[in-house]
């Protein structure tokens, strides 16, 4: 790992004056209008390159995932809803359905500024599956430039049964200005030479690859969702034993059997590094993945296993899901790529110094609901 983990200083801006928004640029949003909320905007959901996201006061049970297309998600919603939940004093979302959340903020955004959502980092290791929609849109988790209306969760249990209150957060929201600031292989590789994004020898190729740690000195490699457990109350923190929802699952001769259908918490075996300046969101290495998804919540904030922000290097968790055949996975084999965007200006708070994190410096670890594994 580089010793020298301060922000790059000759590394080169966009000339565009493109780039993902910091946390002072989304409070400046909120206070010229582009985004509302009812109640308003909390100052502890601003994070260093994103906005959390809280869930509002009913949720729709549903009969099947859907995209409005050309309407509003009121009017499809009308062809799907089955009932309506309040969740004023606590719902319980089943394992297995669908339900459809409207959110408590909503967005005003100038013409050029659009954005990207993602699941929390508790809510995809809870299984707890969620995507953002608007109305009219033809994609899920994308919000066009512009775009003025309101905002809806779409959520699917898919291990856990969880209990839900209004003003709770399940995903976030990253915002752009202007055409995607990615960087190529090269600069990224210049990145890394200037800062040290891993601890050991950099992996680029369409990113900064994430291979998974299956030899651990534990020697537990990661767990595994049982299959018949109890409620999960979303508000509770640190409570649950791990051995009421999780089996150990340990390697042999550095290698697991997936199981189709089984939902896994797996680490990667990279710790790495988001410089201020950069903010970072995992993808699947499709090339190379085939028979699992690798991921549910994607975004890395500046700041992320930083020395800047009190880190040393954090590794990835890897939330994995089995497809339709079951499927060997090997120590060290590449599952997935960490893609580097330019901020368009360095936030003023960064994650793991001046905004709290349950998984700052983390290693192969369970949601924030859970206490430690004996």
């Amino acid at each position: 790992m580089s010793s020298n983990l301060a922000s790059p200083t000759n590394f080169p801006s966009h000339p565009s004056g493109s780039g993902v928004l910091p946390s002072q640029a989304i409070v400046s949003l909120i206070q010229g209008g582009g985004i509302t909320a009812e109640p308003g905007v909390l100052p502890d959901q601003i994070q260093p390159a994103s906005l959390d996201l809280r869930l509002g006061q009913v949720a729709h049970r549903v009969r099947a995932s859907f995209l409005p297309g050309a309407a509003t998600v009121g009017e499809r919603l009308a062809d799907f809803s089955m009932h309506t939940i309040s969740l004023d004093g606590g719902a319980v979302l089943e394992k297995g359905c669908v339900y459809l959340v409207p959110l408590a903020e909503r967005l005003d955004l100038p013409a050029d500024i659009g954005a990207v959502a993602n699941a929390k980092s508790s809510t995809g290791r809870l299984d707890l599956f969620t995507r953002l929609i608007t109305d009219r849109g033809a994609e899920f988790d994308r919000i066009e430039p512009g775009y003025r209306g309101p905002l809806y969760a779409e959520i699917s249990p898919r291990s856990f049964s969880v209990l839900v209150r209004p003003g709770q957060r399940l995903n976030q929201i990253r915002f752009r200005k202007g055409e995607p600031t990615i960087l190529t292989d090269g600069e990224l590789r210049t990145l890394d030479r200037q800062v040290g994004l891993v601890d050991g020898a950099a992996h680029i190729a369409g990113g900064l690859a994430f291979s998974v740690d299956l030899v651990r000195a534990e020697g537990v490699a990661g767990y595994r969702a049982k299959p018949h457990t109890g409620l999960i109350d979303l508000d509770r923190v640190g409570h649950y034993d791990p051995a009421e929802f999780w089996e150990p699952v340990r390697a042999e001769r550095g290698r697991i059997i997936l199981d189709p259908g089984a939902f896994y918490i797996l680490v990667s075996r990279e710790a790495v590094h988001v410089p201020p300046g950069f903010a970072a969101e995992m993808a699947p290495y499709l090339a190379m993945v085939g028979e699992f998804r690798v991921h549910y919540a994607g975004f890395f904030d500046p700041g992320f296993g930083h020395a800047a922000a009190g880190g040393r290097g954090a590794r990835g968790v890897l939330e994995v899901r089995c497809h339709e055949a079951p499927f060997a996975l090997d120590h060290g084999q590449i599952v997935g790529r960490l893609v580097y965007e330019r901020m368009l200006a360095e936030p003023e708070i960064l994650y793991g110094r001046d905004v709290g994190s349950n998984y700052q410096g983390q290693g192969l670890k369970l949601a924030k609901h859970f206490r430690e594994p004996a």
